[in-house]
């Protein structure tokens, strides 16, 4: 005891955490001495990390010509020399693929994986004082294999794993004392940091126990004891709770887990638009003094999984939202944007009504989940893979990618599900994956589970892509349930370019065949922003018509393929996924909007709302439909204030006028209740001939840094005489740029995209560009010029940025502030029941009546099928009790592609005799209703294609229309998946009822 109480003696070094981003050079190409510490390296490219050597090829190259190459970086640094005794190490958020590294010319270690952040304990090869260098070896190739088992990983995929390469993703330098928390880095440390947890939850009272749990590690050559205490602080740095643990003796070289919990009242609850953070400090305190100090950012909520729904804060939320790439790219700079950017873009899909986004195949950027968190974005986290399961050391590496991300990120509030597989895993690796989860993040709330998984006994939630899921037991949401493609720069049918439907590549890259195949048909598929705004509300109406309160058995929701536009695979003629509800710069398009009217709520709408699709800027003789999209029982449309009548009401949300006779001036919707009582309006305008071009930077929560990362993003306009953008202009832009900035530049549909150009023109009368800051600050001026127009300028004005030494405490999220607008949890119930379901006792039929309980099982994976004779095409179910039975809802086979002819009697009264139709999963029959206790169901005929396409994959696969069987050709069959018998409604289902 002596002993540690001279060491110390005086006032310990704290932890310190710097940015480690500034000041490095980059190579191409490989040379064997550029580890060595005095290499010539003043040739190299200066650079400020993240930084991707490939960057301007971003949405100007196809995916799969992307360049891949050996390429090497190089940082010198002076470390203080108050670290002279302490633990330094390394932390690299992620590298695109595989890495050696080196410190002063010593090779410290290797990573490969391409996706997650690893870390190295650099203590023995640092000179504190002195000048050290880093360097680094990455390549990028494609094919890169795994050295030690040279198997390729999974995830490096050319579909959707877009490679851009280098050090793509953030780094920096941790100082900490010989007794200290370790790190949240498995990969290469082995160590697991620090969790932070609630439990207890009491949402109506504000209160939780709060848990903290610290691995310490021991590195002095001395036995260490020491006392574990914890601080709470809330958005404004006040100290809410503070508690301590139990006191620890730990011997040298020892690592142990030490832990602290305490009940906390008035909390605020990190929700959806509601990203409430709390500053979570772990400190190890020797003879009263603290010698470490780890400050995690962190949220609480409650979650559940259960009766085939989510609860968020004891509250059931329908997810809507976004499947995207996880490399989430911008034009001209890939995936390494400023972190403000990464908010930008997440806070839209907040905006547009989003509250979950599923990032796709590999885990997603901490910088991204900590964006996710601020800005109160629900995520769904993956580990890597591609598509199907695997075995031997794929899977290995697969459950390594899992740790690795569920320690680094299972502080992080905003992330709700883990994703062990973008399709179906056998049970026994679900248990695996699970297991992992058990062991690393047993109290984080999150659901583990993935794609398919429809049958799982072990996976907590599930689901598919474009079709409907329902469950009353884990919830079943869609994790890409539209892929429809559809370019910003057309509007519809009447507005010029004049999009052909259908424009498609001759070959697109297959994923299953490792190369180009034919095309498939383009027509289902690729439209413009009208049809794609109509076609995803009908999507998502799916969906929401078999929400929470309208049986025992609904979805949960789903996901639209993708947000933004993405240089990944794609099927129409550009050569990236133009499917986003905005483009690559982030500018809204019709799908926008559509969301943000279906989806502002939990379930059903918040508020009444409308929006009318497209413009009002066409030519005299343009006669159109005109569409809606609102969620009032009925709209009226006005031109020039003259009514045209009320809308043809479909698909829940979407009220169509027909051959509406353009004139110059204005269109008025307005939205009324059942009760004639008007709800919501919109208006828009004919807008005068363009005279003159707008720049305007696009509004940014902080400064903009002269770092040599830092961005800024500017809107060009096309404007007439009143400043209102003309919708429909395309004109060619030219650009000058003076001063410290360098020109990243935009896109278009054009040659190369127009990326990394200086001219390029405006799509429905907008565009935007990027300027990257130099490490000079000052005025940076852009100029904008177009024929026949008025010139524009904006002034950008960049600040110091203050680098000492190639270090900096300022971190790159610096300044960022958490997003409330949303409010809290709203403590009112988030849906109304609209039906009662009736349960079945037991089930006849006319053939493999030993079969008939896969009807109604709750399993879609199986189904009751008759022997394909019409006499015995039907099944009868007897219902738990006598009810009055309105409603039969069906999932039958070859749901997509087959209408079928069907009686439907209740103790032998026929209620209901007709054809079903088409779905994505489920079709409502509405029956005369009766009172009675027998209800059959037969097939009165041969069931008929719909002539139609049933739909497509990428590579031309059929998509799933049902049970593995194909009862296409089928005269007599009658299969049905589920099957469900309801009661009497309490209130009309087409009647959305909003949460005001």
């Amino acid at each position: 005891m002596l002993v540690l109480t001279s060491l110390y003696a005086q006032e310990p070094q704290q932890r310190v955490k710097y940015n480690f981003n500034a000041d490095w050079k980059v190579y191409t190409g490989d040379s064997i001495d550029a580890a060595v510490p005095d290499y010539n390296d003043g040739g190299w490219k200066r650079v400020t990390l993240p930084y991707a050597w490939n960057e301007d090829e971003a949405f100007k190259k196809d995916i799969v010509n992307l360049s891949t190459a050996i390429v090497w970086y190089r940082k010198k640094f002076i470390l203080p020399a108050a670290a002279k005794g302490q633990k330094v190490f390394l932390e690299f958020e992620g590298i695109r693929q595989g890495g050696d590294f080196f410190v002063n010319g010593k090779h410290v270690g290797l990573h490969e994986n391409g996706v997650m952040a690893f870390g190295f304990d650099v203590t023995d090869y640092i000179k504190p004082g002195d000048e050290n260098v880093v360097a680094a070896r990455i390549d990028n190739n494609w094919d890169y294999r795994e050295k030690a088992t040279n198997q390729k990983y999974q995830w490096e995929d050319r579909n959707f794993n877009v490679n851009y390469g280098g050090i793509t993703k953030n780094v920096y330098l941790h100082v900490a004392p010989k007794l200290y928390q370790t790190l949240p880095l498995y990969a290469n440390l082995n160590t697991t940091g620090v969790y932070i947890y609630g439990s207890d939850y009491n949402i109506k009272n504000k209160s939780a126990t709060i848990h903290a749990a610290s691995e310490v590690k021991n590195e002095t050559t001395t036995p260490q004891h020491f006392t574990y205490e914890v601080a709470v602080r809330d958005v404004n740095g006040k100290l809410i709770k503070s508690f301590s643990g139990d006191k620890v003796s730990l011997a040298p070289g020892e690592k142990t887990i030490v832990s602290a919990a305490a009940a906390v009242n008035n909390l605020n609850f990190w929700s959806w638009g509601y990203g409430y953070l709390y500053d979570v400090t772990t400190l190890l305190k020797v003879n009263g003094k603290t010698v470490d100090a780890v400050t995690t950012k962190t949220g609480f909520r409650k979650t559940a999984f259960k009766d085939g729904m989510i609860y968020l804060n004891d509250r059931v939320i329908m997810v809507h939202g976004y499947a995207q790439r996880t490399t989430n790219e911008w034009p001209g700079a890939g995936a390494s944007v400023p972190a403000w950017m990464s908010d930008y873009s997440n806070k839209l899909m907040v905006e547009s009504g989003g509250n979950l986004v599923r990032w796709m195949h590999v885990t997603p950027w901490k910088q991204d989940i900590e964006s996710c968190d601020r800005v109160g974005l629900l995520q769904a986290m993956p580990a890597g893979d591609a598509e199907k399961d695997v075995e031997g050391i794929r899977w290995q590496q697969r459950k390594a990618l899992m740790r690795d991300a569920i320690i680094y990120n299972r502080n992080n509030p905003s992330i709700i599900f883990y994703e062990s597989g973008n399709e179906s895993i056998s049970e026994a690796h679900m248990r695996e994956m699970k297991a992992i989860r058990d062991l690393y993040d047993a109290h984080g709330g999150r659901a583990i589970g993935s794609r398919e998984m429809l049958d799982s006994k072990v996976a907590e939630y599930g689901g598919e892509m474009l079709y409907t899921n329902k469950s009353a037991h884990i919830p079943m949401w869609a994790m890409e349930y539209s892929r429809d493609e559809g370019s910003r720069k057309y509007w519809d049918d009447f507005t010029p370019p004049y999009h052909k439907d259908g424009t498609g590549p001759d070959s697109i890259w297959s994923v299953t065949f490792n190369k180009m195949v034919k095309s498939p048909d383009a027509k289902p598929y690729n439209r413009n922003m009208e049809s794609h705004a109509v076609e995803n509300v009908k999507r998502w109406y799916e969906f929401w018509r078999e929400r929470p309160g309208t049986g025992k058995r609904v979805s949960s929701g789903g996901v639209n393929i993708i947000w933004s536009e993405t240089n990944t695979h794609h099927r129409g003629e550009e050569n990236y996924r133009r499917s986003g509800e905005v483009d690559a710069l982030r500018i809204k398009k019709q799908n926008y909007y559509a969301h943000k009217v279906m989806w502002d709520g939990w379930v059903n709408p918040k508020q009444h709302s409308l929006h009318i699709v497209g413009h009002w800027n066409y030519v005299p003789d343009v006669k159109k439909d005109i569409y809606v999209i609102a969620t009032a029982d009925k709209v009226e449309l006005k031109v020039n204030g003259e009514s045209l009548g009320f809308g043809v009401k479909s698909d829940g949300f979407l009220f169509t006028f027909k051959d509406v006779q353009w004139q110059a001036g204005s269109i008025t919707a307005t939205g009324f209740n059942n009760n004639g009582k008007q709800v919501c309006t919109g208006t828009i305008t004919t807008v005068g001939q363009p005279v003159a071009l707008r720049l305007t930077q696009i509004q940014r929560p902080v400064p903009f840094i002269a770092n040599g990362h830092d961005m800024a993003l500017v809107e060009v306009e096309v404007v007439d005489a009143s400043g209102n953008r003309c919708p429909t202009a395309l004109n060619m832009i030219q650009y000058t740029l003076t001063g410290p900035g360098e020109w990243r530049g935009g896109m278009a549909m054009g040659p190369g995209n127009y990326v990394m150009t200086d001219k390029f023109p405006v799509e429905g009368g907008v565009n935007r560009f990027l300027v990257r800051a130099t490490t000079t600050p000052g005025t940076i001026t852009v100029k904008a010029t177009a024929v026949g127009l008025r010139d524009a300028s904006v002034t950008l004005t960049t600040t110091a940025f203050a680098v000492e030494n190639g270090l900096t405490t300022v971190l790159p999220a610096a300044g960022l502030t958490y997003r409330l607008d949303r409010g809290p949890t709203p403590s009112t119930p988030s849906y109304a029941i609209l039906r009662t379901p009736v349960a079945v006792a037991s089930a006849t039929a006319g053939a493999h009546a030993d079969s008939a309980f896969a009807s109604f099982d709750d399993n879609e994976l199986s189904d009751w099928v008759n022997d394909g004779k019409l006499s015995t095409a039907w099944i009868e179910y007897t219902l738990e009790r006598e009810a009055v039975v309105s409603e039969v809802t069906l999932k039958l086979n070859n749901f997509r592609s087959r209408m079928y002819p069907l009686s439907i009697t209740v103790d032998g009264r026929e209620v209901f005799k007709g054809n079903t139709k088409p779905t994505l999963g489920y079709y409502t029959i509405r029956c005369t209703p009766q009172r009675g206790r027998k209800v059959r169901i037969q097939l009165d005929g041969t069931a008929t294609s719909t002539g139609g396409n049933s739909g497509v994959e990428v590579n031309g696969k059929k998509l799933d229309d049902g049970v593995a069987r194909d009862d296409a050709n089928a005269k007599g069959t009658l299969s049905i998946i589920e099957a469900e018998i309801y009661e009497s409604r309490q209130g009309e289902k087409e009647t959305i009822v909003v949460e005001e």
